[in-house]
């Protein structure tokens, strides 16, 4: 029985299309190796939001092929639809499949060709550097399979399911739409039976996310709508905690934040990328809001769920930011109410109209900028936090045990440490005790 390994690169989507392309191999009698260096075959699903994530994949096919110089390489995900060829001259790699073909990486493992190849397919084992790349906008594929947090799907702990992929918004930094395609989603009655089979599994909590999540359902042919969807999650299934991921800020509509806040079996979490408080530069960016409008939905996120998680991205350095630009995103992160912000400096992306700006800004300005920002959200989360000391919050142990703590993580998407050693995925109350830069302190109470 041949053996394979799956290594994935960067996003939640990119670790559930992972998931899926281990379910396909799965189900085609392929063994799953424990290691990259034990595998006959090494699939390497590929990132390319930075030229950072680039050349993380570059320096694993490297180890890769020095480590296991007999194993297949392929390569997939956004890196190898955007650069194949770049990819397919590196030593080692056998293929270059896109994100257009991802669907057919089983078969291809397996030395059987798809059918609509875009170029003619030798031996498996005698290939070298083939491509596999098609138009990614003609692309109505969505592989979906939940991807898990824990190190073994046997640890049971908050699995992630992708139910949109693609996005058709034009961001001037973004690479995303090239690589992924045009927004597509998993059919109501498909997310809902996958959600059944996690529960069955005995899955307490799930999360379910998406390149542009808010914009699930538009594309069907019976076009549905984001609250739609949180809906049949809850009315037909009995899932205890759903967590929603990131959603674009004007998609954070009335309708949706009444649904989050109401429900009690929705985790009390709202990310909403901000990328910008500047309106000269979220302008350059062809973001499709202002900052007053994503000051709006913040402050109605917040009175609606006065205990919630809520955070954003932002990005620093974006060609032609000026400190006076900053300024602003700074002080707009101050005035909001944020517990978390994940926050990035801008990198070129080629192809993208914001590589070819000009002004681009110094590394060293971006960087301080980055540290700015990233001090301000540590002040802002422990102040946050500081709020719970001495109240009873609801938690879903993990299965980090460190010799004292069972690290578990709050319905408001905070890390808290409770004392002793306590059984993954169970949902329960903890008093929160202290609070530090590591994390919440606390103790789960008795029926719990």
């Amino acid at each position: 029985m041949a053996s394979f390994f799956v290594e994935n690169f960067g996003c939640r989507a990119t670790q559930a299309d992972g998931a899926a392309i281990e379910r396909q191999m799965l189900e085609r009698g392929l063994a799953r190796a424990e290691a990259a260096a034990q595998a006959q075959v090494v699939v390497l699903n590929t990132c390319t939001v930075t030229a950072s994530a680039d050349q993380d994949v570059r320096s694993s096919i490297r180890r890769i092929h020095r480590d296991n110089p007999g194993c297949q390489i392929i390569v997939t995900g956004c890196y190898a639809q955007r650069a194949p060829e770049e990819l397919a001259r590196i030593p080692g790699v056998n293929w270059v499949v896109g994100n257009s073909h991802k669907h057919a990486i089983a078969e291809v493992a397996c030395n059987s060709a798809p059918a609509n190849s875009f170029v003619p397919l030798e031996s498996f084992a005698a290939a070298q550097g083939q491509i596999l790349v098609g138009d990614i906008f003609a692309h109505t594929e969505l592989l979906a399979a939940p991807v898990f947090d824990a190190d073994t799907a046997s640890e049971k702990t908050r699995p992630n399911l992708k139910v949109q992929d693609g996005c058709n918004n034009r961001c001037s930094f973004c690479i995303i739409p090239s690589v992924r395609g045009r927004s597509r989603s998993l059919a109501s009655d498909e997310v809902v039976r996958e959600v059944n089979a996690l529960v069955a599994q005995g899955y307490r909590e799930v999360v379910i996310s998406g390149i542009n999540l808010g914009r699930w359902g538009r594309d069907l042919l019976q076009p549905g709508k984001f609250a739609a969807l949180l809906h049949a999650i809850l009315d037909r299934t009995s899932l205890e905690r759903l967590r929603i991921s990131s959603v674009e800020p004007m998609d954070w509509t009335d309708e949706v934040i009444d649904i989050v806040s109401s429900a009690e079996r929705i985790a009390k979490h709202a990310h909403a990328p901000m990328q910008s408080g500047s309106d000269r530069v979220l302008r350059l960016m062809h973001r499709k809001y202002r900052p007053w409008h994503y000051a709006d939905k913040l402050r109605k996120l917040r009175a609606a769920m006065p205990s919630a998680a809520i955070g954003a991205d932002v990005m620093v350095g974006f060609p032609g930011e000026t400190d006076e630009d900053f300024e602003e995103t700074r002080a707009l992160v101050a005035e909001l109410p944020f517990t978390y912000l994940h926050v990035f400096t801008y990198s070129a992306r080629p192809g993208t109209p914001a590589a070819a700006m000009a002004n681009q800004v110094p590394g060293p300005v971006a960087r301080e900028r980055n540290r700015i920002l990233r001090e301000l959200a540590q002040e802002k989360k422990l102040t946050f936090q500081r709020m719970f000391i001495g109240a009873a919050i609801s938690t879903i142990t993990l299965t980090h045990f460190d010799g004292q703590h069972t690290e578990t993580l709050t319905d408001n998407y905070q890390k808290l440490f409770v004392s002793g050693r306590h059984q993954a995925n169970q949902i329960g109350s903890a008093i929160v005790e202290s609070v530090s830069t590591e994390g919440m302190f606390g103790t789960l109470l008795p029926d719990s």
